[in-house]
């Protein structure tokens, strides 16, 4: 009977899946059931790994929350007949994916990591063995006692160990594509894989819960210098969008515009739901520190704190899909669930 550790990969499309087919000199997915014979460094991990693709690679740019639902629905079937998960994933939406992830599967005592690359596995200079290679050695890591170090969804990229719902891709040509400047990395992979282990999340549930039913009536308005608040007016159409989030300048400020606060106050005064993150890469929303968001405070306009764009999205369609009460939606987005946002 084995007693390696065992690590279930998923693969679900992009980059890191691909190589060059001799014949016609195309990018195309490759088996992974033959993953041995492109990367034979995996044998000389001593982990037991099995392999589960999609059917059809799903390029990054077509993921949605139906996919997303896919996988964590892969991810509960399996847990536990695994010590870990890796998802392999296109890097331009896989932290959407990381934070919608962290919603639907709560309660996880395992890793479920998610990775790509920048360059095709079948690359001479990829980046996607390294990727791949220390993504399964962290699945498969157990502290002393046993349990899995790592237990929530995280990305790694690159030497880095992100929490995945506080993780964005901030590069669309370095190797060093993904950041997470509100919350410090979880591990560094150097010459041994040093945890952050006061940075690592627990949960309180005693088992894994599966929600899958997102409600992506929801919108993103980012605000800009002289933007018209007329372009934007059917997006304030609650019989259409249950939430909006908008990207505020700064610490969530926003012009004095009238017609753009009449929208607001009306939308919100209709059951519509608006949370206010920042549109810089790192920092805070605090709402009220300068008039030109005390406004937001007063209309019932929520502070996002430091969420990212992608878990602020993600958290909205799983409050939207999994609440029926409007003040428990109100309350939670301004919490952390899971860790996405600093308290």
């Amino acid at each position: 009977m084995s007693t390696k550790n065992k690590v279930l990969i998923i693969y679900t499309g992009g980059t890191i899946g691909m190589i060059n087919d001799p014949k016609s000199g195309r990018l195309i997915s490759f088996d992974f059931k033959h993953m041995y014979h492109h990367i034979p460094e995996l044998e000389r991990l001593n982990i037991d790994l099995t392999t589960i693709s999609f059917e059809y690679p799903v390029d990054s740019s077509e993921m949605h929350p139906s996919r997303w639902a896919d996988i964590a629905q892969i991810v509960y079937d399996n847990y536990g007949l695994y010590d870990g998960f890796v998802i392999l994933h296109g890097s331009d939406t896989m932290a959407y994916t990381a934070s919608g992830l962290s919603f639907m599967l709560q309660g996880l005592k395992k890793p479920v990591i998610l990775t790509g690359s920048q360059l095709p596995i079948g690359t001479i200079r990829t980046d996607g063995k390294e990727n791949l290679i220390t993504a399964i050695e962290i699945a498969a890591s157990k502290d002393e006692s046993g349990e899995s170090i790592v237990q929530e969804v995280a990305v790694y990229f690159e030497y880095s160990l992100y929490r995945g719902n506080r993780s964005s891709k901030v590069s669309a040509n370095q190797f060093e594509a993904f950041s997470s400047p509100n919350y410090a990395e979880l591990a560094i992979a150097g010459v041994n894989i040093q945890f952050n282990k006061e940075r690592l999340l627990r949960s309180d549930l005693s088992e894994l819960k599966l929600f899958t039913h997102f409600d992506n009536h929801v919108a993103l308005l980012k605000i800009f210098p002289g933007f018209s608040a007329n372009v934007y007016k059917s997006i304030f159409d609650f019989q259409q969008v249950k939430g909006i989030i908008i990207e505020t300048f700064g610490a969530g400020n926003a012009p004095s515009d009238v017609s753009f606060r009449e929208l607001i106050t009306n939308y919100i005064n209709e059951g519509g739901i608006v949370l206010n993150i920042t549109q810089c890469s790192s920092g805070s929303v605090e709402q009220g520190k300068y008039e030109t968001s005390s406004f937001f405070s007063k209309i019932g306009v929520i502070s996002g704190s430091d969420m990212t764009t992608e878990a602020a999205l993600a958290k909205m369609m799983y409050l939207l899909g999994s609440e029926s009460s409007l003040e428990v939606i109100k309350d939670k987005l301004s919490i952390s669930l899971i860790g996405e946002l600093s308290v």
